[in-house]
């Protein structure tokens, strides 16, 4: 059975949203501060964390950057309405994804579903490795390197990154990063994409001449370019 996490201070919530999870077929943990969580998700055994923002003892901000010092575990950030720097703290510390509150639990489900998803299908295939402009992706062993320097990359992350790559030199929309990077249709302001783009970005570092090595095509999506391009 899948084992999630789910750190919130809201019993209420966590009450509800954990009965419907287990009648979908999970395995629910839930902590109510942030301290716990964060020991319970670099202790357990879990599959996946449903992190919220607004957590006492520690906030769901630094449970998340303390949790990505040690540990790869994908997390579901829940956040404030309307809150868009959250949205985009949270992304750019290494969440998989993100849904506001009060949100529907179908979609917490469908979420979370995708995220695993992408994370056994990466497993479960065993492509050739990728290695193009200096930066190296193992699809098998999970693995990603810069110029020789090891990327500590999420699992959203990489599945961007192996795209761009198999796709170099030749623009990738933000639609289908959206769908097979995320594995969701892409939201009317949906900054998802891009805030894992610029994350991405910061981790692969420049080229020699100061270039990024991902290209923005405006109102498109994005593109790998080589140093010669």
């Amino acid at each position: 059975m899948t084992g999630l996490l789910l750190i919130d201070d809201d019993v209420q919530f966590c009450e509800l949203l954990s009965e419907y999870l287990q009648g979908q077929g999970f395995d629910v943990t839930a902590e109510h501060d942030g301290n716990a969580g964060l020991d319970s998700a670099l202790a357990g055994d879990f599959d996946l964390a449903i992190l919220d923002i607004m957590l006492p003892g520690r906030d769901g901000i630094e449970v998340l950057k303390s949790l990505r010092r040690q540990s790869r575990l994908p997390v579901l950030m829940l956040t404030a309405r309307g809150d868009d720097v959250d949205r985009i703290v949270g992304l750019e510390l290494g969440a998989d994804d993100y849904l506001p509150k009060p949100c529907n639990p179908r979609e917490v489900v469908a979420r979370i579903r995708a995220i695993l998803r992408r994370a056994a299908e990466a497993q479960a295939s065993t492509p050739a490795v990728l290695e193009v402009a200096g930066i190296r992706v193992d699809p098998g062993g999970r693995t990603a390197s810069a110029d020789g320097n090891p990327l500590a990359l999420t699992s959203t992350e990489f599945a961007i990154l192996e795209l761009l790559m198999r796709s170099a030199g030749r623009v990738v929309t933000k639609e289908d990063i959206s769908r097979k990077g995320l594995g969701r249709e892409l939201g009317r302001y949906d900054r998802a994409v891009d805030m894992h783009i610029s994350n991405i970005r910061r981790k692969l570092g420049q080229f020699p001449d100061g270039r990024d090595r991902i290209e923005t095509v405006r109102g498109i999506g994005y593109q790998l370019i080589s140093p010669s391009s």
